[in-house]
């Protein structure tokens, strides 16, 4: 396969406002992203964009290898792992855990008529053990807190064996032991060679996996840097980003900063 992700002059207007771009990015097979940046930078846009929820207003954009605009997305969305806010709030709170997870085979928000062998069962109760919610499966997902929601989500993401996971900000209203734990149960799922190509969209570094291999960091719908994420998650351009000084540590594979 060639790259998973593809943005040729990629822009996104509303109105007279550019929010997003004009950009370029590649995203290759086994890579595992970040995307970082202030609030307003383009991020959660970049990620509807990428998802085939939106379609840019300028530049082509190829997802697995088919050009948005020329494609079935229904077809394309059944290969990407999807999280984000918006899509939580369209899950029914009187969902079952377990049915929010298995749904996500047929591209489905909300069971209905389709039927689940076996495996799929299996399937869907493997993913929220490995994300240590396996305890969910009988409750509503109404009933879940946002961290808990946060790691259903996820589980549903993996459910189709997706090409393409995207993330958006899967450690955020999670207290520091909930967060240190999803980050090592994704560190560690990344570890696959099975894995998918993933992007994970974040406000803060600590929130980063241990393993991340690019960086992509926006400001104001622009790029600032993008590339080996040692080379992007550093003092000059985060401080440019965020337009105070900051100064960056990294330990064992994770990011660390403070303003100076």
């Amino acid at each position: 396969m060639g790259a998973i992700l593809e943005l040729s002059n990629v822009s996104v207007r509303r109105g007279e406002r550019v929010i997003l771009g004009p950009m370029d990015w590649r995203v290759e097979e086994g890579q595992r992203w970040v995307v970082l940046g202030p609030n307003g930078a383009g991020k959660t846009t970049l990620l509807q964009v990428c998802s085939s929820l939106i379609h840019p207003t300028t530049g082509e954009i190829k997802i697995l290898e088919q050009t948005l605009g020329k494609v079935d997305v229904f077809e394309l969305r059944t290969r990407i792992g999807l999280t984000s806010s918006a899509l939580v709030e369209q899950i029914p709170n009187e969902e079952l855990v377990m049915d929010v997870v298995l749904t996500a085979a047929y591209a489905m928000l909300g069971r209905w008529q389709e039927k689940y062998d076996l495996w799929d069962e299996s399937r869907a109760m493997a993913l929220l053990t490995a994300l240590g919610v396996r305890e969910l499966g009988s409750r509503l997902f109404g009933s879940l807190s946002d961290g808990e929601k946060k790691r259903v989500q996820i589980a549903r993401a993996l459910m189709a064996d997706p090409e393409l996971l995207l993330l958006d900000e899967p450690a955020s209203s999670l207290d520091l032991g909930g967060r240190e734990d999803l980050l090592k149960r994704i560190e560690t799922f990344a570890r696959d060679p099975l894995a998918p190509a993933t992007v994970i969209v974040t406000h803060h570094i600590e929130e980063i996996p241990a393993g991340t291999t690019h960086a992509l960091l926006l400001k104001d719908g622009a790029v600032v840097a993008q590339g080996m994420i040692d080379q992007v998650i550093n003092n000059e351009y985060l401080s440019y980003a965020y337009g105070l000084p900051i100064t960056v540590d990294s330990v064992s594979g994770r990011y660390f900063a403070r303003a100076i």
